[in-house]
């Protein structure tokens, strides 16, 4: 008699049967599929009819027995009756040292050219953020060699802070700033929904070659689809929490949440989901905290991170810049109006703030800020009546102070980009400025 086992053994592993499902219906960037079972989140493969490279999409939502797919790439080529089958591997993240200085996609994918990653090891790309009883206070003031920040708004290890801006105003350039003054061991850099131009630029005249050895670049560009977009930043998030439970304190940066919100809204309005504020679908405002919660500390290490939002219309209370706002630890606002002055980085001090600067500075240091606060304030609430020469000297002791302090402060507000400032240095100068 022959003996089976080992036939059974081998084919117990395998397959035999792959179920398929058709496209049944496309519409906008949603693709129906019907006689395949996955679950949101799965990846599903359709394979044209007419031959061709599979094209992978994500399980976004289901109706009955029906299931809406989002396509990662083109839908050229796709046709009713295609063949969708689900992708046999979990979407995961690669992470570890081997990322230092290399520039990967959305998918994980390297795209600088310099040969597959090593010595990287993966993990899913979505996780719990640390429980709220288990996140160590902050403490420890950063560095990031932005005066203006250093000294007035300064920020501490494991801080979220967002950077609020209209377009040109120079949100860029201050990241790059960060980047290379910030006192990390490591940066993970998130470029979402960028001009194809400006990644480049953004590497070689913002990062540079020392501040590129210690990156990690994810890049999702404008021209592709919302959900490459949004993975981009949850991709991003994953190596940067990674880096932090390897026990490194990390600097994240992701640029930028406002084209986040927009990859989603287009995802919830392809699968039937009302609008709400100005045309954002209510799961945008669900995906903001899960995004932004999960940096800041942990009990290993800390991810300090920057998220830059991009105002429309310059308007701080549009929905997602209000809604970022309520999230996280402070908020920079550039101001268009000093970017004209030829004031960079271009900070309104007065409608900025860190909610741990009390938490990691010296009383100096917070007497001095708050005296450069109250002498830029009076400066800029008696501004008209000084600029028209209707204000006469000595009416008034603090507009005559913050009048003979107001040149010093501006020197101080003014920094070039190549020009970091060592911590101590800058307190030394804020103090310098309000006296």
């Amino acid at each position: 008699m022959i003996d089976l086992a080992p036939y059974r053994a081998a084919l117990s592993g395998h397959k035999l049967l792959e179920p398929l499902g058709t496209v049944t219906r496309a519409v906008g960037l949603a693709v129906e599929v019907a006689g395949v079972s996955a679950s949101i989140g799965e990846l599903c493969a359709i394979r044209p009819r007419g031959g061709g490279e599979e094209l992978l999409a994500e399980v976004v939502g289901f109706h009955d027995d029906t299931l809406l797919l989002m396509p990662l790439g083109d839908l050229r080529g796709i046709e009713p009756g295609s063949h969708v089958r689900r992708a046999p591997h979990p979407q995961l993240v690669p992470v570890g040292p081997g990322l230092l200085g290399r520039v990967v996609d959305a998918l994980g994918n390297p795209m600088d050219g310099k040969g597959p990653l090593t010595d990287v090891r993966y993990v899913p790309m979505r996780t719990a953020p640390p429980a709220a009883l288990e996140r160590p206070t902050i403490h420890e003031h950063l560095t990031t060699g932005v005066r203006t920040i250093d000294g007035v708004l300064t920020c501490g290890v494991g801080q979220r802070v967002g950077i609020f801006a209209g377009s040109g105003v120079g949100k860029s350039t201050l990241m790059g700033m960060i980047a290379r003054g910030a006192s990390t061991e490591c940066n993970v850099i998130g470029l979402v929904g960028e001009r194809g131009r400006e990644v480049q630029d953004f590497i070689e005249k913002q990062l540079g070659e020392e501040g590129m050895r210690r990156s990690v670049l994810v890049v999702a560009t404008s021209d592709q689809p919302a959900l490459l977009r949004l993975k981009a930043a949850w991709m991003a998030t994953a190596i940067a929490e990674e880096f932090r439970e390897a026990g490194s304190h990390v600097l994240l940066l992701l640029d930028s949440v406002t084209r986040v919100a927009m990859a989603q809204r287009e995802i919830g309005l392809a699968v039937g989901e009302p609008p709400a504020l100005r045309g954002y679908t209510p799961s945008v405002f669900a995906l903001l905290p899960r995004l932004l919660e999960r940096s800041g500390m942990s009990a290993k290490g800390a991810v300090t991170a920057f998220y830059t939002v991009l105002v429309e219309g310059d308007d701080m209370n549009e929905p997602v810049a209000d809604t970022v706002r309520g999230v996280l630890d402070g908020h920079i606002v550039l101001a268009r109006a000093l970017a004209a002055e030829n004031i960079y980085p271009a900070i309104d001090i007065s409608h900025s703030i860190s909610r741990v600067m009390t938490d990691v500075t010296t009383p100096a240091h917070q007497s001095a800020a708050a005296r450069l606060r109250d002498a830029l304030a009076t400066y800029e609430r008696h501004h008209d009546l000084i600029a028209i020469g209707a204000y006469v000297h000595g009416s008034s002791p603090s507009i005559d102070a913050a009048l003979a302090l107001h040149p010093k402060i501006m020197a101080f507000r003014r920094q070039n980009q190549a020009q970091l400032e060592p911590f101590d240095r800058s307190v030394k100068a804020l103090d310098e400025a309000t006296w």
